[in-house]
């Protein structure tokens, strides 16, 4: 069921719930108070089948707040993409119910996709963990396994006055601005993951339609990380999927990593590496002067990614 409202508000604010009431209240109340004045919007929470009391609450919200009610729970993906099929607003703004917001972080989002244009894919910003403080997430990069990791490099001063936007593969879905257009475009996300790697799956389906990610470094949140029930319960499997799925991609995209360190050993050792146009391979592709991997670093990354796709294989025969 859903409480309707009238009007087309320009953002539209989409949360899951799945238990987890006294987070989902504390983040209501600094979405409120976050949120700037004059902005019209609509806050659409999504109940994905919790048992703590969520409902009843939620029964009392009037606007700006509609509400959907799953009578199961779907994942975090599904429910996403319930709100978001519901939702009127040109921007929509991804929100976990673990965060706690202050005033500023909406701006420098919706900056960015303003500053990119038409070439916006999702804009995701810098999270800290709630309870420790420390840097969660600025981005997500590949590994030298092929997978997906949270980028956790403070963004420096210049970047922050000259450049406040990072480029990334992927953002973190937990707290994430598109435009509504580009969410249809792409068909939101893929119910096939649950409760992990669909947003990863969706930026890198963002890139593969020539758009642009990227993270609002001035945008910042905190996080109570992986705080919902079974939260990590399958990870093995969604990250397995997304390999499967992007092998190719990720190669190429973990083969800068395998780059760079195989351009440190010719630094360190260059009698063992006599052919120099490798070397300059190896820069251009660095500086993303060449899309094309040098082959050596290239079967690196396809290695690194056999060995996990060989892993997974031995996890499921047992």
């Amino acid at each position: 069921m859903a409480m309707r409202s009238t009007g087309t508000p320009r953002l539209s604010v989409i949360t899951p719930l799945f238990n987890c009431l006294h987070h989902s209240k504390a983040m209501v109340e600094s979405l409120q108070a976050s949120i700037p004045r004059g902005l019209s919007h609509e806050i659409i929470l999504v109940d994905d089948g919790s048992t703590d009391g969520t409902r009843e609450w939620l029964s009392g919200l009037g606007e700006p707040f509609r509400v959907i009610v799953n009578e199961r729970n779907l994942g975090f993906g599904a429910a996403t993409n319930r709100g978001a099929a519901q939702a009127r607003g040109r921007v929509l703004a991804l929100l976990n119910n673990d965060l706690v917001l202050a005033r500023g972080w909406l701006q420098p989002m919706l900056g960015a996709l303003g500053a990119l244009g038409r070439r916006a894919g999702v804009v995701g910003n810098v999270q800290f963990n709630a309870e420790s403080l420390e840097l969660d997430h600025a981005g997500i990069a590949i590994n030298l396994k092929g997978k997906p990791e949270h980028d956790h490099r403070p963004p420096s001063l210049a970047c922050l006055l000259l450049r406040p936007r990072r480029r990334a593969v992927a953002v973190t879905g937990a707290c994430v601005v598109v435009r509504r257009d580009t969410w249809v475009r792409l068909g939101g996300f893929d119910e096939v993951f649950f409760n992990g790697c669909e947003d990863v799956d969706l930026c890198l389906r963002a890139r593969k339609a020539g758009l642009r990610n990227c993270v609002a470094l001035r945008s910042r949140v905190l996080h109570h990380v992986s705080a919902s029930p079974g939260r990590k319960r399958r990870d093995e499997e969604n990250t397995r999927i997304l390999v499967e799925r992007w092998r190719d991609e990720l190669a190429r995209l973990a083969s800068r990593e395998f780059t760079w360190l195989h351009f440190c050993k010719v630094v360190r050792e260059p009698r063992d590496f006599p052919d120099p146009v490798d070397a300059w391979r190896m820069v251009f592709f660095m500086l993303g002067l060449s899309g094309r991997p040098p082959e050596v670093t290239l079967a690196q990354a396809n290695a690194a990614i056999d060995l996990e796709l060989a892993r997974w294989r031995g996890m499921s025969s047992h």
